[in-house]
């Protein structure tokens, strides 16, 4: 109505200048060439086009604000089908961001329309607005006009609803009355939930995004949940074939757990009785610890021992044994299995009376003369230096350190204790590992014949095993 009463009394005006002009004798002017609001930018411009769905009543040469500062005008408006397209010329210095938005606006409640440009309110700026660019139709908006608000409000006072309102009011006044602080919990209650609905905020977008992203996952799917659902069909007809079946095999299995209950009942005493009897077998197998098992490895590969697989190449066996047939060895063990070994004598200082047998120290014959022991039976044998005064070694007879090399023919005394049919007596101490070489062996003292008429002493290379059925039964000889 404004712009129409503007048009109609700019024309008027107009009329009246052309006829005081045509009167004076000069040239009426144009429209074009009056002075009217808004306009182009007076220095260089670029355009933007912007679409609108609805423009209302905007006009070309309106103008371009931005935070109500005027920055161009309206070039030029057309419609691109059901959409409205306005051509903008804003001024070269004016930088906005490519995204940013636009809406018709007017100056007053009854005042002009204008195009109101802004930045984006729910991103952030990127880009530059420039030449050629368009604000697209979801960038856009407008105002509500004053015959929109004015309709809208005469719709309400005749017949909207007020009535119906007073009459809700009256109704809720009713209720709530002798409920106020019922009331006023349920609103604090609310208050809060809307409260931890807000902190929450977040938390609901993410699990509605993720909701998104699982149905446009299942939409996807569609076909393959699809053909899954079709596929279940023939086994859910199975099943409701066999429907009496199943039935019947779960009613036997409960049959079949009372059964089961009577024998144990029934069973219950013989077997704790079963398991008493049990118990020593097992308290014996875990005294055996590791050498049942040994035991079950040695027995594989019976006679040898498991560590000679690798002699056996098909059917024959590489083996390198030592024989140890020294007489005095043998008389010696021979004597010791046999009892304790004798109670050494001491021969008498005075002159022998008669004949007298060999002497062979370690040993002890019937009716021999033992000469004086000066190295402990029991105790650890001193070094080789400190022995007594009075007591000699065969020459040679030199112990050796652990970790030496043995000789040919030499001895290491099981877990440092001396062996019989050595020079030293019987149960002697020394530390593990020492040596004895073959000179410190029976009978290889200078001057103490053979006992079994010259069979000298069978010596060679040690390499084999040294041991018992108890050892065996461990899991194989010891070295």
């Amino acid at each position: 109505m404004n712009r129409r009463l503007a048009r109609s009394g700019l024309t008027t005006v107009g009329a009246g200048l052309a006829v005081v002009l045509a009167v004076a004798g000069c040239t009426p002017p144009s429209l074009a060439d009056l002075p009217l609001p808004g306009g182009a930018p007076s220095g260089p411009a670029y355009h933007v086009t912007v679409e609108f769905a609805d423009v209302l009543d905007l006009v070309p040469q309106s103008a371009v604000k931005v935070n109500d500062v005027t920055i161009g005008s309206v070039d030029k408006i057309w419609l691109s089908g059901w959409t409205a397209r306005v051509r903008l010329n804003l001024d070269k210095n004016v930088r906005l961001p490519d995204n940013a938005t636009a809406a018709v606006r007017q100056t007053s409640l009854l005042g002009e329309k204008f195009v109101a440009l802004a930045g984006p309110t729910t991103e952030q700026g990127v880009g530059r607005l420039s030449e050629g660019d368009v604000i697209p139709l979801s960038r856009t908006r407008r105002s509500a006009e004053i015959e929109e608000v004015l309709g809208a409000l005469g719709l309400l006072l005749n017949g909207g609803g007020l009535a119906q309102l007073k009459t809700i009011n009256e109704e809720l006044a009713k209720v709530m009355e002798g409920r106020e602080a019922t009331a006023k919990d349920a609103l604090r209650q609310l208050d809060t939930f809307v409260g931890g609905l807000d902190a929450q905020k977040a938390d609901l977008v993410k699990a509605i995004d993720a909701l998104d992203r699982l149905s446009a996952r299942l939409s996807a799917q569609r076909s393959t949940i699809g053909n899954a659902v079709d596929a279940l069909g023939p086994g859910l007809t199975v099943l409701a074939e066999e429907r009496a079946q199943l039935t019947g095999a779960l009613t036997a299995l409960g049959e079949l757990g009372k059964v089961g209950t009577r024998v144990i009942n029934a069973s219950k005493a013989d077997t704790v009785a079963n398991l008493r009897s049990l118990q020593p077998i097992l308290e014996q197998l875990v005294k055996a610890g590791d050498d049942l098992p040994k035991s079950l490895d040695f027995m594989l590969s019976y006679p040898f021992p498991p560590n000679a697989d690798g002699a056996i190449v098909g059917d024959a066996m590489n083996l390198h044994a030592t024989l140890d047939l020294n007489a005095a060895d043998i008389l010696s063990n021979l004597v010791a299995a046999a009892g304790p070994p004798p109670v050494m004598q001491v021969a008498p200082p005075s002159k022998p009376t008669g004949p007298q047998k060999p002497i062979i120290p370690g040993i002890a014959l019937p009716g021999t003369l033992l000469p004086p022991i000066c190295i402990p039976a029991t105790g650890i044998l001193p070094p080789i230096a400190l022995l007594p005064a009075g007591c000699v070694l065969p020459p040679g007879c030199e112990p050796l350190p652990p970790g030496s090399q043995v000789p040919p023919g030499g001895l290491v005394p099981p877990n440092g204790v001396i062996p019989p049919g050595t020079v030293f007596p019987p149960n002697t101490k020394v530390q593990p590992g020492t040596i004895l070489p073959p000179t410190c062996l029976l009978p290889g003292l200078p001057g103490v014949p053979d006992l079994l008429g010259g069979l000298g002493t069978v010596t060679g290379e040690a390499v084999g095993q040294i041991g018992g059925l108890t050892d065996v039964l461990k899991g194989g000889l010891h070295p």
